[in-house]
């Protein structure tokens, strides 16, 4: 992945305007998930730290006006209109999964009280504040995978279990018939 500049506040000519939308539009067109954030009152330090915790997931936050964020996603998401919303807006894509750019967000959110999470679009299905939230409250895959192999594997412990019950009732009863 190569450097990408994060924050889209200043004034912006037509033609650094059209790069933004560019960019924005390759990534929209490779996530798994984007998550819409509220970032009004937050430090610019915090915002900074979350976009590091994202970048760990193969993940990116990206602040623009909402205009152009409107322009990149008007094909993908037709019923979304960021004009209408108030405060300040950050997606944050992920790449890899559909999960850990939620997890990360949310528990930024419960260290932030002025970060919101305001949505998101995952599955190509648009998904409100509170599906995010219950998105980012399930196991992670590799806890999942692990409950998995537990499930699979307590029926044969169980199983082994029973025949050393029957192996060691055999020898107690040799040992016994031999003294």
């Amino acid at each position: 992945m190569g450097k990408t500049t994060v924050f889209y506040f200043m004034a912006l000519s037509r033609e650094q305007k059209k790069k933004i939308l560019e960019n924005l539009r390759e990534k929209i067109s490779r996530q798994k998930a984007m998550i819409f954030v509220e970032f009004k009152g937050v430090k610019v330090k915090d915002l900074f730290d979350l976009r590091k915790k994202l970048k760990k997931s193969d993940s990116q936050l990206i602040v623009a006006k909402k205009t152009l964020f409107n322009l990149a996603l008007k094909e993908a998401i037709k019923e979304m209109d960021f004009k209408k919303m108030d405060g300040e807006i950050a997606l944050a894509f992920g790449f890899k999964d559909e999960i850990s750019p939620a997890k990360i967000i949310h528990e930024a959110t419960q260290q932030n009280k002025n970060l919101k999470i305001l949505g998101g679009f995952v599955e190509n299905k648009l998904q409100t504040s509170e599906e995010i939230i219950a998105l980012a409250q399930l196991p992670g895959r590799q806890e999942l995978l692990a409950k998995l192999v537990g499930s699979v594997a307590a029926p044969l412990l169980g199983f082994i279990n029973v025949l050393q019950g029957n192996i060691k009732g055999l020898l107690v009863v040799l040992a016994k018939a031999k003294a």
